[in-house]
């Protein structure tokens, strides 16, 4: 490489990097925030009922909890839901957050839930902090998707 070229090869070499530091910085900031819970999802709230939930915990080949919770959840409405989302949230004994974990319980590939219908869940945690009071999350409906 002859000494003229080599400037203006180091020159094109940190435009290239600094464009790429820059895109990254640019287009890779937090996911966005999960879109609210809907007026008419809110309204609709009342009528979804969370039976008994029992919980069990094993521990993996690796040494890792895995913290299961199986319930149910019966559609008390007249309308059908193409998808169900829930926030768990776990409290230490101090009831301070120690956990927020947002997750579906009616995937939108399964079929609707129609009014009536109750359905069994299962919802396993492997990362729960050794902080966790070891009771049961409290659940909360982050969004309804009708069908």
């Amino acid at each position: 490489m002859g000494s003229k070229q080599a400037p203006v090869f180091i020159l094109a070499a940190v435009l290239v990097l600094g464009g790429g530091i820059w895109a990254y910085l640019h287009f890779s900031g937090p996911p966005p925030s999960p879109a609210p819970l809907t007026p008419e999802a809110k309204a609709y709230v009342q009528n979804l009922k969370l039976g008994p939930i029992e919980m069990r915990a094993a521990s993996s080949y690796v040494n890792q909890t895995l913290t299961e919770f199986e319930g149910s959840i019966t559609n008390g409405g007249n309308r059908a839901i193409r998808s169900l989302e829930i926030y768990c949230i776990f409290y230490d004994v101090y009831n301070q957050v120690v956990l927020r974990e947002r997750t579906a319980v009616i995937r939108k590939s399964a079929h609707p839930f129609q009014p009536g219908e109750t359905r069994r869940y299962r919802l396993a945690f492997d990362d729960i902090p050794s902080g966790w009071n070891n009771q049961l999350p409290q659940l909360v409906i982050a969004q309804i998707t009708f069908e």
